[in-house]
């Protein structure tokens, strides 16, 4: 086990009654949100929308 697991100031955190899934799920979103995030709007997001969809790119997947 890491010092985290025994640390009580991350206990005082925890929710009462939460399993381990529920804190999985919690910690996994917290690390989510804490990603940054791209630019929004402006030359990126043009950009973005101009890329062709993945399936466009096969055209031996079409008929």
């Amino acid at each position: 086990m890491s010092d985290a697991d025994n640390d009580p100031t991350v206990a005082a955190n925890e929710p009462a009654g939460e399993t381990p899934i529920q804190k999985a799920l919690r910690l996994k979103k917290a690390t989510i949100d804490a990603r940054p995030t791209p630019p929004k709007g402006g030359k990126f997001q043009r950009e973005q929308a101009a890329r062709i969809a993945s399936g466009k790119s096969k055209p031996w997947m079409s008929r």
